[in-house]
């Protein structure tokens, strides 16, 4: 889960603001008349609709595509596209609900050339009912379903609770059993400076403590991808099933849960360090008293989720994190994730062993405070990155070892759409992490934060899936390995967002027509040899990324209904 603007969210572009809306009514449409009488001067007409009140720019460059011909482009441009399914198409008591409207939404995916879907396969909705307990019925339904349509599945273990997070609009808690064993014991779950929980997912600090009906949160991990595989096996066969993304952390993203909306969070706050809780403390203590510093304890001075760097010791001006002692905390931290991950996906590596299914892990696009020299958020959800530091490229070395896919998020933002004050830098961000996936030779895939159904954001992603442009000659230079979109809604079935929906699938896929035989792995191998963390942390020196385009070759839209998105953008989102 990554964020923006999220208070705001992302307008229906064309609509008045009374339609929309937005607070200051009056200043907001003197504003929209200020931006149609700019596009009048760009000789832009507009068509209003009375009963409705949305007013659309009209102009030829709004529908037009450009890129190259269909004849010209070798299969090896084309991107596969995902859709992710709504949060709860299996409810929280495990039942497939809107079978009808599922398969009318399905059908309309897979005329629209989307390639499949992704969805969430809930610990706390299978194994609800007790440990080792599986009810997989449910789910075995929806993929029944989604094959017939002829879609194929990434699917999510995920180890996490839903709810809490930004876009999260049900609630599925972790299983009950689990909960309970945490009411005796609150330190398996993640922990901040004033001791307060979070419960969204187990502490990394227990992935080999046996406290769960004898068995570790590894094992628990471990038993529920392997009894996924067992009663998914002809979905894996018939290669239905061409993906197995491993939950790893809150939102099923590789990370701390630093910055969780239930707790207080806002954007841009800081967020908080999550390794107060006993076995953190224990193992923090262990490692600086080894390293000859008994007398270091965990920070003290890092503020709490709504500061900005400046207001804390730890992250301002000469900060903590620059010393010696802050140095040796953020190494720990961050190692920690990075042994976190590995042992998951070497239990999922062995779970899917010889499955036609790709492994992948999703990081999350933390952009605030980007720019700043501390890198606030990102340091405080696990990732230790500087100006001078990749903190990016140790994962994606870890991945390698799994044979797995780096998926990351935020693809679709612009540094303008985000406040100043907030130092926000996803284009640098995205640039940096899917250059080191590259670098160490292994797939890089991507998501969007927030629902958009705008040519702006949608031409931003076109630009990340392939950066240097469509080869007419061969493969890319760079390439993006798939995109998943979030989310299938109503709303992106309306017949306006979902024909631009459409053009940019098209345009993902090189013009290209769908293809249901490009995306079929190999029987996946066994992750090759444990990688030494001194090897990891090598791959913390900084290098430069590959050299962007200005703008995709694949462009949605003309010049001038970008021009019209880019005003939208200033006069609504910023207000």
């Amino acid at each position: 889960m990554n964020i923006s603007m999220a208070s705001i969210g992302t307008s229906n572009l064309g609509v008045l603001p009374e339609v929309m809306g937005f607070p200051h009514k009056k200043l907001l449409i003197k504003k929209f008349n200020l931006a149609r009488k700019q596009l009048l001067r760009q000789n832009i007409t507009f068509s209003c609709n009375r009963k409705t009140g949305i007013t659309r720019a009209i102009a030829p460059e709004a529908t037009k595509v450009t890129g190259p011909t269909l004849s010209s482009v070798p299969l090896a441009n084309y991107v596969p596209v995902y859709v992710m399914l709504p949060l709860d198409v299996i409810s929280i008591d495990n039942v497939f609900r809107d079978q009808v409207k599922c398969e009318k939404q399905f059908k309309e995916l897979r005329e629209a050339g989307v390639d499949g879907i992704m969805v969430d396969v809930w610990w706390g909705i299978v194994e609800a009912n007790g440990p080792g307990l599986y009810d997989w019925s449910a789910y075995r339904s929806l993929f029944q379903l989604v094959q017939k349509i002829g879609l194929k599945i990434q699917a999510i273990m995920s180890f996490h609770q839903c709810g809490g997070n930004i876009g999260d609009d049900v609630f599925i808690p972790i299983p009950k059993w689990v909960l309970a064993i945490g009411e005796n014991n609150p330190d398996i779950f993640y922990t901040n400076r004033t001791g307060t929980r979070n419960k969204e997912c187990l502490s990394l600090a227990v992935d080999n403590q046996p406290l769960f009906e004898c068995r570790t949160a590894i094992q628990i991990y471990s038993d529920y991808m392997r009894s996924f595989r067992e009663n998914m096996s002809d979905f894996l066969e018939t290669g239905s099933i061409v993906d197995i993304e491993v939950g790893l952390g809150p939102a099923g993203e590789l990370r701390y849960p630093s910055y969780t909306q239930s707790q207080g969070w806002k954007f841009p706050g800081i967020g908080e360090f999550q390794c107060y809780d006993k076995y953190m403390r224990t193992d923090f203590k262990g490692a600086a008293t080894k390293a000859g510093h008994s007398e270091w304890d965990l920070p003290d001075d890092a503020g709490t989720y709504n500061n900005v760097p400046a207001e804390t010791g730890f992250f301002g001006p000469n900060g903590t994190y620059l010393t010696e002692k802050g140095k040796f905390f953020l190494t720990w931290y961050s190692s920690k994730l990075l042994l976190h991950g590995d042992q998951i996906l070497d239990e999922a590596n062995k779970a899917f062993l010889g499955c036609k299914v790709k492994l992948s892990a999703k990081v999350a696009g933390i952009h605030w405070w980007y720019k700043d020299a501390s890198h606030a958020a990102e340091l405080t959800a696990g990732f230790y990155n500087l100006d001078n530091r990749d903190g990016y490229r140790p994962i994606a070395r870890m991945l390698s070892r799994h044979y797995g896919t780096f998926n990351f998020t935020c693809l679709e933002m612009r540094n303008s759409e985000h406040p100043a004050y907030a130092k926000s830098g996803p284009q640098e961000l995205v640039q940096q992490v899917l250059s080191v996936g590259w670098k160490e030779n292994i797939d890089v895939a991507g998501e969007n934060a927030l629902a958009r159904y705008d040519g702006y954001a949608y031409n931003q992603i076109l630009l990340n899936a392939r950066p240097n442009g469509i080869n007419k000659n061969g493969p890319p230079k760079l390439k993006m390995a798939g995109l998943t979109y979030l989310r299938l809604s109503e709303k992106l079935l309306q017949s306006r967002n979902f024909r631009t929906f459409k053009t940019f699938v098209k345009k993902m896929h090189a013009d290209l027509d769908y293809c249901p035989e490009y995306d079929k792995p190999a029987p996946l191998g066994r992750s090759k040899g444990e990688i030494s963390m001194d090897e990891l942390l090598q791959a913390t020196q900084r290098t430069k990324p590959f050299p962007w385009d200005e703008q995709t070759d694949a462009r949605i839209g003309g010049i001038l209904a970008e021009y019209w998105d880019r005003l939208v953008n200033k006069f609504f989102l910023s207000n």
